[in-house]
């Protein structure tokens, strides 16, 4: 099988990440990096990749297979249409746009020239999750009821120095939050409806730094949720999961609590609670309730992305998180910025 031709657009920290990442898979070929600044281009140059000042001559020079882009969110819509217009499939970071009009407008796109798009939701591709949803699919759960997500820790003073993240779009909400709503709409299914409350009392930036909300998914489950980048806590994905080298992993800490009516599962330690058949007939709350742990490989849910993207793009397998998929996450995070803003509920469309 021969290689993928792929580029990458940006290069900044996501995108070096993508770069990394394409260069160590055995399945892709890094054919071209575009980003206008001098750092990336004496960053190509240490690779030995070619570095083009955009897309356009990267896309008529390089001739890629598949792009990655990583640039701004207010650009992803721009540059994915051209590139897959120019007949080169994409992977495009999170969110899949800013706006849902640019969400459409990629979804469109891809149906018209008839090439994946997959948005770049990295923790679908973690092994806790795919366990997760191996669990949550064989129904071993029973019926799901209910979903507890906390994503709280403290950001340093210097990640506000950026204007914009002190802005409306720039907080949690937007940034972090839509990884644990695409997480839930991943075990849970659809959401139904919003409802959220949002402070920035901590900190006094125009931008949230706090939030609570309240969903309702369409299977009947509830789910709630809170997030903060301000507080002294553990209790988060990133820290949890450990993802990412840059932050220190907590082993003991679990972050979301998933429960139905056979049992519950936390994330990511992936400790199932059940009350046990073989250990008789229990009732409820005064029986013994069994807890197992599934402990699974660490692996680097960015490496597994690329091998996917590379499979999905020769049509060997089906996009994780496709262009519809992360549309309906980005639709139900921007319906938590209208509910927290509005004090209304927000129904989501089907």
């Amino acid at each position: 099988m021969s290689k993928l031709p792929v580029a990458v657009i940006g290069a900044g920290l996501i995108g070096k990440t993508h770069i990394d990442r394409a260069l160590k898979c055995p399945d892709v070929e890094l054919v071209g990096i575009a980003d206008p600044t001098p750092a990336a281009a004496e960053f190509a140059r240490a690779l030995g990749v070619p570095c083009f000042p955009d897309h356009a001559s990267l896309l008529a020079e390089a001739k890629p297979r598949g792009v990655v882009v990583a640039t701004p969110n207010a650009t992803h819509a721009r540059i994915t249409v051209e590139c897959l217009e120019q007949g080169a499939a994409v992977l495009v970071e999170k969110p899949i746009a800013d706006t849902l009009e640019d969400g459409r407008r990629i979804c469109e796109a891809s149906r018209a020239a008839g090439l994946p798009v997959l948005v770049g939701h990295q923790r679908r591709h973690n092994p806790i999750m795919r366990k997760a949803k191996a669990i949550v699919g064989a129904g071993t759960l029973g019926r799901p009821v209910s979903a507890t997500v906390l994503c709280t820790w403290l950001k340093p003073r210097d990640y506000f120095d950026a204007a914009w993240r002190r802005q409306p779009g720039g907080g949690p909400i937007l940034i972090n939050l839509i990884h644990d709503i695409d997480l839930m709409r991943h075990l849970y299914g659809e959401i139904e409806s919003v409802q959220a409350l949002a402070s920035n009392a901590v900190r006094g930036f125009e931008v949230e730094d706090t939030a609570v909300v309240a969903l309702r998914f369409r299977n009947g489950a509830l789910g709630t949720v809170t997030v903060s980048d301000t507080t002294a806590a553990p209790w988060n994905w990133d820290l949890s999961a450990g993802e990412a080298e840059r932050f220190p992993r907590q082993d003991d800490v679990n972050a979301h609590f998933y429960s139905g009516t056979e049992g519950s599962l936390t994330l990511p330690r992936l400790e199932l609670w059940r009350y046990r058949q073989d250990q008789g007939a229990a009732e409820g709350w005064h029986d013994p309730i069994t807890q197992e742990r599934t402990v699974v490989h660490i692996g680097c849910p960015y490496s597994e992305q690329m091998r996917h993207f590379a499979a999905l793009v020769d049509g060997r397998e089906e996009p994780v998180c496709s262009a519809l998929d992360g549309f309906r996450t980005l639709e139900a995070t921007l319906a938590v910025t209208e509910a927290a803003a509005t004090g209304q509920r927000v129904l989501l469309p089907r």
